[in-house]
């Protein structure tokens, strides 16, 4: 009896197993954006992705990270980097799924006063009297989005501090340190950001290290970051009115305070 059984119990519990790795197999199967959003988190560790999702263009996927937005195949290599329009309904798809920008004074306070800022590329409008420090890589399309609103900014002081994601863009690191080493480094800047005319190649000391290890003990995320002369932050490319409103809303003992150090 016993070995007449045993052989109709293995099938039973045979067909049970089977169902049930059919079941969960079929739960546990990850979707090609979920696929894709653990590749670049291995591949890239130090971008917080946060979120893929598929786009109405088959094989291009829309991807999230920080306050940014881009576009990526499923091979999680080759990206693209701009607004997605669709013609037909005149409707800008990047512009509706975007991140909101961080709000002014959400992120922790930064000490302005103990910047490094003989690290940064400094620019000066008009009497300077707003100051800021901003995070800024140069292949970053966000970053250069700002830098047009900062060239209409009055009277401001710009303090920038390359820090190139070389995970998402591998040439901003060369590009930075070439802008770093230009003879007029914010001319250099200026030029690439504005007039899209990169800096000829080359090389020197550079504070590209010390900025990625400042970047990480302030908790920058992501490009563009803003701080504020009293130490607020915000993320994003704002506009020239945002800005100027934003830096104009500081306490008066920020606006009485008075800088240390000086950019390149």
């Amino acid at each position: 009896m016993t070995s007449r059984s045993l052989p109709a119990i293995s099938l039973a519990t045979a067909i049970v197993l089977s169902l049930a790795t059919t079941v969960f197999g079929q739960t546990a199967e990850a979707t090609p954006a979920e696929r894709l959003l653990a590749t670049l988190k291995e591949r890239y560790p130090a971008t917080a992705f946060t979120r893929v999702q598929n786009t109405p263009v088959p094989g291009l996927y829309e991807v999230v990270f920080g306050n940014n937005i881009a576009y990526a195949a499923d091979d999680g290599r080759h990206f693209l980097f701009g607004h997605l329009f669709d013609l037909q309904t005149q409707r800008d798809l990047t512009a509706a799924n975007a991140p909101p920008t961080t709000p002014p004074s959400v992120a922790p306070p930064v000490a302005f006063a103990a910047l490094p800022l003989a690290d940064a590329i400094k620019t000066v409008r008009g009497d300077g009297r707003r100051v800021l420090a901003v995070f800024s890589d140069p292949d970053c399309p966000y970053c250069r989005e700002l830098e047009a609103q900062l060239a209409a900014l009055e009277n401001a002081t710009v303090y920038t501090f390359l820090l190139p994601l070389a995970a998402l863009h591998p040439q901003a690191t060369g590009t930075a340190i070439a802008v770093w080493c230009a003879d007029d480094p914010t001319r250099a800047w200026r030029a690439l950001m504005l007039e899209g005319q990169p800096p000829p190649s080359k090389t020197c000391a550079h504070p590209l290290e010390r900025n990625r290890a400042l970047a990480t003990q302030l908790a920058v995320r992501g490009t563009p970051t803003l701080i504020a002369g009293d130490g607020r932050v915000a993320v994003g490319a704002l506009s020239a009115a945002a800005l100027a409103a934003w830096l104009d809303d500081r306490s008066a003992a920020a606006a009485a305070a008075t800088v240390k150090g000086d950019g390149r």
